[in-house]
């Protein structure tokens, strides 16, 4: 069974990579399992300057998930690069995905200038659904003609292949895609979080903080699937697919609808050996279904 996939001329040894915001910076899982059975690593949001989040509460369980509004905490490019990355790259040998946001096009374009020479990333993926400063608090990623001026801007200063994670928020997802991608995007990744929240029936207030937070887990699957069928059938750069991925199963699932990569992300926190548990499964599941070769699946669903 030939699990590794080509993806923007890296080979990975196969297709699972733990999503950004529910593995940390990676180390922290390397007293569990071994890190380096994963195909990449996605790092947590990182932004410029230092950002502490949203206040408390800001996590709330769901029937099929759950919804969180971390706001983007993390320590700042630099400590992310003098500290975190240091770290990672004692117990993980591979190279990683490095996830950034930000609220203006030049805090995008400066925080991306940070890590265009450190060798352990590989990519940068560009979480576009952070409110836009200069759009009156409009995120980047519900305005093709938004977006479309942040990659332009941010492609012009980095010097990795550039993925953009796009937000399940809109109307247009493919509209979103094909803006990106003419922006000249190396990759898309899809879906991010869906807007959700959850009411405490003792005081009739809202469980998070700032009332509304990012839904994810196996209830948005079917939604995710759908979005990156659609898409990587309307662009011609490959796709990363995540959205309430489980199982082995549905790592297929989403490979036939496009995917070339997958993401978990919400499993991760519901049980810390996911992405090991999937990755050993996998070969069982495609010996099942007689698949020898995943790159021969993707996008084959019609």
């Amino acid at each position: 069974m030939n699990t590794k996939i080509n993806f923007l001329g890296n080979e990975f040894k196969n297709p699972i990579i733990p999503a950004s915001g529910t593995f940390g910076f990676g180390y922290e899982f390397a007293d569990l399992y071994d890190l380096n059975i994963l195909g990449s690593i996605a790092t947590k949001g990182t932004t410029l300057s230092p950002r502490y989040g949203n206040d408390l509460p800001r996590i709330a369980e769901c029937p099929a998930g759950l919804i969180n509004a971390i706001g983007l905490q993390n320590p700042g490019a630099d400590k992310v690069i003098s500290e975190e990355l240091p770290k990672l790259d004692k117990v993980y040998k591979e190279k990683i995905i490095q996830n950034i946001g930000g609220h203006s096009i030049a805090e995008y374009q400066d925080c991306v200038k940070k890590f265009n020479n450190v060798d352990k990333v590989f990519a940068i993926e560009l979480n576009i659904s952070c409110p836009n400063v200069q759009g009156g608090g409009m995120a980047f990623g519900v305005d093709p003609d938004i977006a479309y001026e942040l990659v332009s801007k941010v492609k012009k200063v980095c010097k990795k292949p550039l993925i953009i994670k796009l937000s399940p928020n809109v109307t247009d997802i493919v509209a979103m895609a094909k803006a990106v991608e003419s922006a000249g995007a190396d990759a898309i990744s899809l879906v991010n979080t869906m807007v959700g929240m959850r009411i405490d029936l003792k005081t009739g207030k809202p469980i998070i903080s700032i009332k509304k937070g990012g839904y994810s887990g196996p209830g948005i699957f079917p939604i995710a699937l759908r979005m990156v069928y659609d898409v990587s059938h309307n662009v011609n750069i490959p796709v990363i697919g995540m959205g309430g991925i489980t199982n082995a199963y549905d790592v297929i699932e989403m490979m036939y609808a496009g995917a070339s990569l997958v993401q978990i992300g919400a499993q991760n926190l519901v049980d810390p050996y996911a992405c090991k548990k999937i990755i050993e499964d996998l070969p069982r599941v495609m010996h099942e279904l007689s698949i020898e070769n995943l790159n021969e699946i993707i996008g084959k669903a019609k």
